[in-house]
């Protein structure tokens, strides 16, 4: 198993807030683009993705596996940070720092791909 920082490391996608897509959906379902279908089902399908992707980085034998599922599941999220960013009068005053965040989380997405891609590759 991986220990000290490296471990560490991998710990925003094991965060607690990750099981919040079961206990509260609704946050999570209100994000997304409307034309998306199933909305519940998707929430819960992107924490099953986080929290699978998360476990499966901690273990060097499923770490290249993880660091593929988990970009995949950045990028498949992606239009709910698109749609809050492009609609902030829906969502700016439920998201602390309001319109500048949402504009922010969209660039961030790109760093956690590169975060993801080099967590993957360490052995």
């Amino acid at each position: 198993m991986i220990r000290g920082h490296a471990q560490a490391s991998r710990w925003p996608f094991l965060r607690p807030r990750r099981a919040l897509h079961f206990a509260m959906p609704k946050p999570y379902e209100a994000m997304m683009p409307r034309y998306l279908p199933a909305h519940r089902e998707l929430v819960y399908a992107s924490g099953v993705a986080e929290i699978a992707g998360g476990v499966a980085l901690m273990h060097p034998r499923t770490r290249a596996w993880a660091g593929w599922w988990l970009i995949a599941t950045l990028v498949a999220v992606f239009p709910a940070n698109l749609n809050m960013a492009l609609n902030p009068d829906r969502y700016a005053q439920h998201v602390p720092g309001g319109e500048r965040a949402l504009i922010a989380r969209l660039p961030l997405q790109a760093a956690l791909i590169a975060w993801v891609h080099a967590a993957a590759k360490r052995a």
